[in-house]
């Protein structure tokens, strides 16, 4: 138990040693051109727990169906119970910040116009969902560290509507959307 706990410690270390070196580096600039025509959604689920009203983005965007990919975390999940959205955990972390979760890995290999990372509390796991997706914009909460995000909405977590308001109204005057 008390090894277990160690290694746990060890790895957290490790992530956010390498977490602090990624956010050194210079970003990438992304080649796209301008249009949203795919939506990635880090869900903190222990906060927000209706992950499925990221899928109103494909109205709201005039998007293709499939184009909203949505992955959540939890601090702790059962692996054998159900959940309508692919999850990771804590016990994800591997070493060097590596996510060892296949969700995590097939969300890291699509490329999104708009990444919404809507989670508000400092978690490492999200903080390093968050660098490893490829964004052209990426999207969240000012209560988080400010250098993950292009946009920074200040609106509480339990009032989706109005995050979503926000976001549309700030998406139209980059002129990404009409």
């Amino acid at each position: 138990m008390f090894l277990k706990a160690l290694k746990q410690k060890l790895k957290h270390k490790s992530g956010r040693k390498y977490l602090k070196q990624l956010l050194e580096q210079p970003l990438g600039s992304s080649n796209t051109s301008k249009g949203i025509k795919s939506v990635g959604c880090i869900v903190d689920l222990d906060r927000f727990e209706n992950a499925n009203l990221f899928y109103q983005f494909v109205e709201d965007f005039s998007l293709r169906p499939n184009s909203v990919k949505i992955i959540g975390y939890k601090s702790f999940y059962d692996k054998n119970s159900p959940y309508s959205t692919p999850v990771f955990s804590d016990k994800d972390l591997g070493w060097k910040g590596e996510i060892e979760n296949s969700y995590a890995l097939e969300f890291f290999n699509r490329e999104y116009d708009l990444l919404v990372n809507y989670y508000t509390d400092d978690h490492l796991l999200l903080q390093l969902m968050t660098i490893k997706s490829k964004a052209r914009i990426k999207v969240g909460f000012g209560e988080v560290d400010k250098n993950l995000n292009d946009l920074i909405l200040h609106t509480p977590i339990s009032d989706f509507n109005l995050f979503t308001k926000e976001l549309k109204k700030y998406l139209k005057i980059f002129k990404e959307i009409d």
